[in-house]
């Protein structure tokens, strides 16, 4: 049971993000995932190297996203390339694409196509704008998914607008897209059919903050970056030793006690704008402004100690490498070591979700770009001499 979907097989035409994410939450469970790239050339996320650093195709952008799939080269820019793909489609469970509306159809590779082959295929298309939308020839990223969608709005300073940390519409779309796949498959257990799924960015996202939706339709609230942070009392506190510290409070009164226990501070909660929650909430700034100075007297440690010892919500707030050396983390397993043959040893995530307390088996090192298209192409029904043709040509 560690790997629920083993025996489905996908196509992924994925690049950057969405569509490979998308792919890589299902090959973790199982699915044999065959990432279709470009001869010579691969998904341009494997170029994406470290300034300074080269990224021989091999990119830690590339790698992250990429993880326990195969790798097959079509060139799908030529008839034969399309006849292969066409020919391979009809012989697996899904196709995931992140490619601009219409390049599917103009390649003969769209989801009518390919149901008329295959009408079990499951057809996951991820775009960032619809495909009979007034904005369907628009390039997107993860910002534009971000900004049409009010999500940026939430996380932006006007003051100082600036993008900052991961990408989220990206991520999200691909959750949302394997969320689909996963239902079309359970209902071809059902009815014996596939079907086509379909996400956009801007849907992804909005579905991604519906109480600021629901702040808005139901009660004409419009919510800022901080309106959350101040509704749930959630503070991050720079301490004396320069480290940072999270705190959440969340709507619990105990806890706001308890937090004014732990620093010894009763008289905060007897001023009159912080005496209930609302005003809390009203004079936010205020108190924050209040406690900066109170955690920038003492050092992380000493505060993390403190508000530990009356049951107050916090963290430290990790950088990456305190975050894989946590213990909490450490306990999880949520990291292995993964050996290429090619390009060596790497310390990798595993997923997220345990069934029946396991992770995956049975795990893959991200693909060389091309590295399985022999194997894939002759467990799919190609014969060598067919492969070797396809090879002369160009075509793989």
């Amino acid at each position: 049971m560690a790997n629920p979907l083993n025996g489905i097989k996908i196509l992924e035409l994925g690049q950057f993000i969405a569509g490979p994410y998308a792919g890589l939450l299902l090959a973790d469970l199982g699915a044999k995932v065959i990432k279709v790239e470009r001869p010579g050339v691969g998904d341009p996320f494997r170029h994406f190297g470290i300034p300074g650093q080269s990224a021989n195709g091999y990119s830690h952008h590339f790698t992250a996203f990429n993880r326990n799939k195969l790798s097959l080269t079509v060139d799908l820019g030529k008839p034969a390339g399309q006849q292969l793909f066409r020919r391979a489609a009809s012989k697996v469970d899904v196709v995931i694409q992140n490619y601009r509306p219409g390049v599917m159809k103009r390649l003969g590779i769209d989801y009518d196509t390919l149901s008329a082959l295959n009408p079990r295929l499951v057809y996951c298309s991820i775009a960032g704008f619809s495909e009979d939308g007034p904005y369907s020839g628009r390039p997107a990223y993860d910002a534009v998914g971000q900004a049409y969608s009010g999500l940026m709005s939430l996380s932006v300073d006007q003051e100082d607008p600036r993008i900052r940390g991961q990408t989220v519409t990206d991520q999200v779309t691909s959750m949302q897209a394997c969320n689909g796949v996963l239902a079309a498959l359970y209902e071809r257990e059902r009815t014996g059919r596939g079907t086509r799924v379909d996400v956009t960015m801007i849907e992804a996202s909005l579905a991604f903050i519906p109480d600021a939706i629901t702040a808005y339709t139901q009660s004409g609230a419009v919510l800022g970056a901080q309106t959350r942070a101040a509704f749930s009392l959630g503070f991050v506190f720079d301490c004396a030793d320069r480290r940072m510290l999270a705190i959440h409070l969340s709507s619990t009164e105990k806890f706001w006690r308890a937090l004014l226990a732990a620093i010894e501070r009763a008289d905060i909660g007897e001023d009159p704008r912080f005496a209930d929650r609302p005003g809390r909430i009203g004079n936010f700034q205020p108190l924050i402004d209040v406690l900066r100075p109170v955690f920038g007297a003492k050092p992380r440690a000493h505060w993390m100690e403190r508000l530990t010892a009356h049951d107050v919500p916090c963290a430290p707030v990790h950088t990456v490498p305190e975050a894989i050396d946590d213990p909490e983390i450490r306990h999880l397993g949520m990291f292995h070591d993964l050996e290429h043959p090619r390009h060596g040893k790497m310390k990798t995530l595993r997923r997220a979700v345990r069934i029946n307390g396991e992770r995956e088996s049975n795990a893959l090192p991200p693909p060389a770009l091309g590295e399985h298209t022999d194997a894939v192409l002759g467990e799919l029904g190609f014969a060598p001499a067919e492969i070797e043709g396809m090879r002369s040509s160009g075509i793989i």
